[in-house]
């Protein structure tokens, strides 16, 4: 074997996974198509549980390191939300172009030897029952690598979903727009903000400053209807926009890189298919509308990487490495609805801006604005992980922990030391300490997976966490 694990494709998701691997002992190679990388902005944001999950590994302070802002709030279809109801240390989105995430995740993970094969194109896929061949194209021609697994984490074009043959079902865009970095003069505004969604006869144009003079531009109007997804995008049309928009107000200067997108809307109807997985828009894709791509695709990465990582050294239980598709698919389709429903209020049309203005009324009461809030941001994700009792901290992340070693950690509140005994024989996997969570004011003992999330719970002196061990931490090491 080259490696424990291919990656194929180093954006936020593909990077984010090599690095969980390579914090977990796996040998993992990155394949990019690109010789180099773009420096083009693309996503622009990091929510609440992103965060979240760059924290538990310390690895957030990077990311902060070269963010452009925090933004107050969320955001459905432009319109404002309120992410301080939620326990989080961060109720908040942080301003930080892809770029600057990838740039971070690419540098911790060649700083711990893991190369990211940049010129190398994946061009064809075989597997059997120990591995997977893959046929890559680099500077130095054709060769072939042979890993125990592979992640396709290439794009909304997938070449490796492609080459799956894997069913992609959904529905084509109906709406054009284009992306742009461009170097902007005249009044095009200074401060980092909440995009103005709100559509007239002429669409939308948004602005957002990327700094010295280098700005996000969104244009979706009529002039966009239509054209070829593969059409260039043209200094004129970015001009033409402008001056719809914004009259002699706001001049072009320089296009960088634009593209065009459309709201098409589409998932993998398995995130699995044997030594072959799929994460982020390899595995769906839909339309930018509340900024969740970048980080749907991050969160892929980090369910995946600890159970892809655990099947590799041995002790995965059965099933485990499965349930990557059975707590995201859910998860990703859930945000492709909802991103379908933004697009619906983002349409140019005097009836739709009234229900612009019943939705707004709706999100300023608290009840609803929690409901679309949790969603957007990812706070309110709860994975169905059963236990005896149920309990409402099951299968819902824990705030405010760290576990840098990628590995479990139990959690005991007072007078439950035994539970340092019970979590022993899985020592090699499963780190423990003294430091309860709480709930309505009760002393709680927890299980937390490497991922943040809480599959076993106890209350007072009741209860051993030994079947849930079992469950995701697989047999023990010692009995």
């Amino acid at each position: 074997m080259d490696a424990d694990v291919l990656v194929a494709g180093a954006g936020p998701t593909g990077l984010l996974l090599a690095n969980e691997l390579q914090l977990a002992g796996a040998r993992v190679l990155v394949l990019e198509r690109m010789p180099q990388r773009t420096g083009q902005s693309k996503a622009l944001n990091l929510q609440p549980r992103t965060a979240e999950m760059l924290q538990l590994r310390g690895w957030l302070d990077a990311a902060l390191g070269r963010a452009m802002a925090t933004l107050p709030a969320g955001h459905f279809a432009g319109l404002p939300l309120d992410y301080t109801v939620f326990d989080t240390p961060f109720p908040y989105q942080v301003g930080i172009p892809q770029a600057r995430v990838e740039e971070f995740l690419e540098d911790r993970l060649t700083g711990h030897g893991v190369p990211v094969l940049r010129g190398h194109e994946l061009l064809d896929l075989a597997q059997d029952d120990q591995g997977v061949t893959a046929t890559v194209a680099g500077p130095d021609g054709r060769r072939t690598l042979r890993a125990r697994y592979l992640v396709g984490a290439d794009g909304g074009h997938s070449t490796v979903r492609k080459r799956l043959g894997a069913a992609f079902p959904g529905r084509d865009g109906r709406v054009s727009a284009v992306v742009a970095d461009a170097v902007l003069e005249g009044e095009a505004g200074t401060e980092w903000r909440l995009p103005e969604l709100e559509p007239d006869e002429n669409g939308v144009c948004f602005l957002l400053p990327l700094g010295d003079g280098l700005y996000r531009l969104v244009l979706g109007g009529p002039a966009q209807q239509g054209a070829e997804r593969t059409a260039p995008v043209t200094e004129e049309e970015i001009r033409a926009g402008l001056r719809l928009h914004h009259g002699d107000t706001v001049r072009l200067r320089e296009l960088r890189w634009a593209s065009r997108f459309t709201d098409a809307s589409r998932q993998v109807e398995r995130y699995r298919h044997g030594r072959v997985l799929l994460a982020g828009d390899a595995a769906h894709i839909h339309n930018p509308s509340g900024g969740q791509g970048l980080n749907l695709g991050m969160q892929d990465a980090f369910n995946l990487g600890w159970k892809l990582a655990a099947d590799l050294a041995g002790w995965a239980s059965p099933g485990l490495l499965d349930t990557y598709h059975d707590e995201r698919h859910p998860v990703g389709a859930m945000v492709l609805e909802n991103a379908r429903a933004q697009g619906v209020l983002g349409v140019p049309d005097p009836d739709v801006r009234v229900l612009r203005g019943v939705f707004a009324e709706l999100l300023a009461t608290p009840e609803a604005n929690r409901r679309i809030a949790g969603m957007i941001s990812g706070l309110d994700i709860r994975y169905p992980i059963a236990g005896e009792p149920e309990h409402p901290l099951l299968g819902g992340r824990l705030p405010r922990i760290e576990l840098r070693s990628g590995r479990g950690l139990l959690l005991w509140s007072a007078g439950r030391a035994d539970l340092a005994g019970a979590v022993a024989p899985w020592a090699d996997r499963v780190d423990c300490a003294v430091g309860a969570a709480t709930r309505d004011g009760a002393d709680l003992s927890v299980l937390v997976r490497p991922d943040g999330y809480v599959c076993w719970v106890a209350e007072g002196a009741a209860g051993q966490p030994k079947d849930a061990l079992h469950r995701w931490f697989g047999e023990p090491a010692r009995a």
